[in-house]
């Protein structure tokens, strides 16, 4: 039982290099017609939104992306503050976030929807002096696409706990990749008829995928050395990429991956394995519709920090790292750095360690100093 508060949590969540050119001119400070403080709530496009505007305010406004939320989860009618917001507030920013107007993995929907209400936003409080996007899990992937897509209206991002890949990286490698090889082990525990059964509950068991791996240390051990998962949140991991996985297949009306050419490696015996893990040939039409619905590029418009956990039963190290890599490939290396990890669990930061990581973010941008310089 005491997997549930984890599965709960998990519910609500998702190189140095050289610094820009000169260091980004602040623009004038808007015109303070808002009150201070305020909150501001309103739907867009089918899409909840808030805006809280703090005593004393800085002039500057942080656009938030939230993480991946469940289907079966309802959008409220006014979009409640999420509580992480608090030391934002005291630091003087103002945040605007949306609820997105879909639930799952609704990328394309958030995209738009963000940006229509940072556009509403602005009308309200005028062109802040600067503008930051920050996300955590699904909304680091947010923070970057929309870094790519709209970078002209931000100073840069940060992106926390980031599923920061493409999705077809995502979705083959550490969800279906790690779902196959726990099901090839443990038959029948995720869902009876493989891991695409229309029957199956959307959301296993978490407490018998525990029970499985209890059974079998030396796999679990094994499993999490070749997926990154971490043993403790093990079993809320899978039940959450399976959930993930299903619901992606529900959008993309048919199975969005494809592991029939992959090789698993890191096992007592590798082709053992390989002979008996269940392939799965994607839909073509289910995998184009996946991975259209954000490509990240690594072309950000803006420098970006990157923050992960130490341990992370959903993310691997090697996703949130991984928008290091499509920077350098597309020749923005210089525009994106990552912290070093810390904290244990998915999203479960210290207290400053998401502070320190946006201060980080404004002396690149606001004094020309590397987050890998010394302070």
């Amino acid at each position: 039982m005491r997997l549930l508060p984890l599965c709960l949590l998990l519910l609500l969540s998702a190189c140095a290099s050289t610094p820009p050119a000169e260091p980004v001119a602040a623009a004038p400070a808007p015109k303070h017609e808002i009150a201070q403080p305020s909150e501001h709530t309103g739907t867009l496009n089918g899409a909840p939104w808030r805006l809280d505007v703090p005593a004393n305010w800085n002039g500057e406004l942080v656009v938030y992306f939230h993480g991946y939320a469940p289907q079966e989860q309802p959008i409220p009618e006014v979009m409640p503050r999420n509580g992480y917001e608090g030391w934002l507030f005291e630091r003087g920013f103002a945040v605007a976030q949306s609820e997105y107007s879909a639930r799952g993995w609704s990328v394309a929907e958030a995209l738009a929807d963000t940006e229509a209400m940072r556009q509403h936003v602005v009308g309200l409080l005028g062109q802040p002096r600067r503008t930051w996007a920050m996300g955590h899990s699904m909304g680091g992937h947010l923070v970057l696409g929309t870094l790519e897509a709209h970078g002209q209206a931000y100073d840069g991002g940060l992106a926390l706990c980031g599923a920061n890949a493409p999705a077809e990286e995502l979705f083959n490698g550490p969800v279906l990749g790690a779902l196959a090889v726990f099901a090839q082990r443990h038959p029948g525990v995720l869902a009876p008829g493989g891991l695409f059964d229309a029957g199956a509950p959307r959301w296993p068991d978490a407490e018998k995928i525990e029970a499985a791996l209890q059974s079998d240390e030396a796999f679990a051990a094994r499993f999490g050395q070749a997926f990154g998962i971490p043993r403790e949140g093990m079993a809320g991991g899978l039940m959450l990429r399976f959930a993930v996985l299903h619901e992606l297949a529900e959008r993309a009306g048919g199975i969005p991956v494809d592991n029939t050419k992959v090789t698993y490696a890191g096992f007592a015996d590798d082709a053992a394995l390989n002979a008996g893990v269940r392939r799965y040939a994607g839909n073509p039409a289910a995998m184009a519709y996946a991975n259209a619905r954000l490509k990240l590029t690594g072309n950000t418009e803006r420098p970006v920090v990157l923050r992960a956990n130490e341990t992370d039963e959903v993310i691997p190290s090697q996703t949130s790292s991984r928008y290091q890599d499509l920077a350098r490939n597309a020749g923005r290396g210089e525009r994106v750095f990552e912290l070093p990890p810390v904290g244990n669990g998915h999203c479960r930061f210290p207290p400053e360690a998401e502070a320190e990581a946006l201060a980080a973010l404004r002396a690149w941008v606001i004094e020309g100093r590397h987050p890998a310089q010394p302070r």
